[in-house]
């Protein structure tokens, strides 16, 4: 097997720091944010819910463009573009003293799309039998991020407040501005698969089989974030746990998590077992989402629903990119991969939107309800596609 060259793991590493860096900001504040919110003056439950998950209707609008523009103006000038927008969209949320401040303030970070323009220039510097090794370095890196802004998230707004965590996020895009000119390498030709476009991209959502994986990413993103529209509350209201002290909820529960996606991931290389184990993550998600509403004043009981929830996440994260990247085709891959961030981010967005309007009808617990029914659409729909899926491999073997 091929190992990567000096070049190549310099560029995944810095890469990889550069998209995780900016992504880091960007969850930084998702486990606070709808404590303080609430202190806002024009703060409702649908403009709280929108400001988490604005964001990813940025990101639906601008990524591909952006992704386009990298292949006419170059790689790095464009990410450049797209990470000065999000610095600029980050000092904006800072500086506000209302909601829709901050809500114009996610939504310019959400337009610095530079995930797919990342992505090619990853392509752009390593030989085509390395790319694997170099995605699965950057998708490593996100998950990292993940689990450290939910660690730090709190601490750190008790340190600098809501506008500090925002101007942090605007001050980790420069650092990885730096990092992007001052490290990464400037490739000498692209070397990526031609640009998708939207009527290509726009196919390969309506794919069949990639629909089912679309569709999951879609509602995973969604009940995440309309998780953490209630996630805060719960801890501080109901079990009357400091913000400066939530880490001590999500350090086990992320740690356990991890545990349980290295103990599960080489179980998902033959086909219908990863088939199977999304299955099973659905609905551990679902009954998480129950967990949760249903914890009262119990902490265990919440830690419980917490481990559950995100260790079926983070497996349907690594799990769903992988499932895509195998049954696209080769000459589409990219397109599918576009399909699917597409529905990564706009699931973020319907997710924060639901969760808004939920808690300003229903409450807290009837947050986690709804994102709860809304696994029993998400369920069929991964049984259905699994078994076409299924039988489509079949067919190819007998042929």
């Amino acid at each position: 097997m091929s190992q990567l060259s000096r070049l190549e793991r310099r560029s995944a590493l810095t890469l990889a720091c550069v998209i995780s860096l900016r992504l880091f900001g960007l969850f930084l504040i998702m486990p606070v944010f709808s404590l303080y919110a609430q202190s806002l003056p024009d703060a409702t439950p649908l403009l709280i819910g929108m400001a988490l998950g604005i964001y990813g209707l940025g990101q639906v609008l601008l990524q591909i463009p952006l992704g386009l523009l990298s292949d006419r103006i170059g790689r790095k000038p464009a990410i450049s573009l797209g990470l000065a927008v999000f610095a600029i969209g980050g000092l904006v949320a800072a500086c506000s003293h209302s909601l829709l401040g901050i809500v114009i303030g996610r939504a310019l970070q959400g337009m610095g799309a530079v995930a797919g323009a990342g992505i090619a220039l990853a392509a752009d510097l390593t030989e085509e039998q390395n790319r694997n090794k170099v995605m699965g370095i950057i998708g490593v890196s996100i998950g990292v991020a993940f689990l450290l802004a939910l660690i730090l998230g709190p601490p750190l707004e008790a340190i600098g407040g809501l506008s500090g965590l925002f101007a942090a996020t605007s001050l980790l895009a420069l650092v990885s501005l730096a990092l992007l000119w001052l490290i990464v390498p400037t490739p000498e030709r692209a070397r990526a698969p031609a640009a998708a476009t939207f009527g290509v991209v726009l196919a390969m959502m309506r794919d069949g089989r990639m629909l089912v994986l679309n569709g999951s990413v879609f509602f995973l993103h969604a009940l995440l974030t309309a998780s953490f529209v209630g996630l805060p509350l719960l801890l501080t209201e109901r079990l009357q746990l400091p913000v400066h002290r939530h880490w001590e909820l999500y350090l086990p529960v992320m740690v356990i998590a991890a545990f349980v996606m290295g103990a599960c991931l080489h179980r998902m290389r033959e086909l219908r077992q990863s088939l199977h184990i999304v299955m099973l993550c659905v609905v551990a998600i679902g009954l998480a989402l129950m967990g949760f509403a249903l914890s009262g004043e119990h902490l265990a009981a919440l830690g419980v629903a917490a481990a559950v929830f995100f260790s079926a996440f983070n497996l349907l994260e690594a799990a769903l990119p992988s499932l895509v990247s195998r049954l696209a085709p080769a000459a589409l891959r990219g397109a599918a991969m576009g399909a699917y961030s597409t529905s990564q981010f706009l699931g973020a967005f319907v997710g924060g939107a639901m969760g808004g309007v939920a808690l300003g009808r229903l409450g807290a617990d009837g947050v986690f309800v709804c994102a709860a029914a809304l696994t029993l659409v998400w369920l069929p729909l991964v049984w259905m596609g699994g078994r076409r899926i299924s039988g489509d491999v079949l067919v190819v073997a007998a042929r």
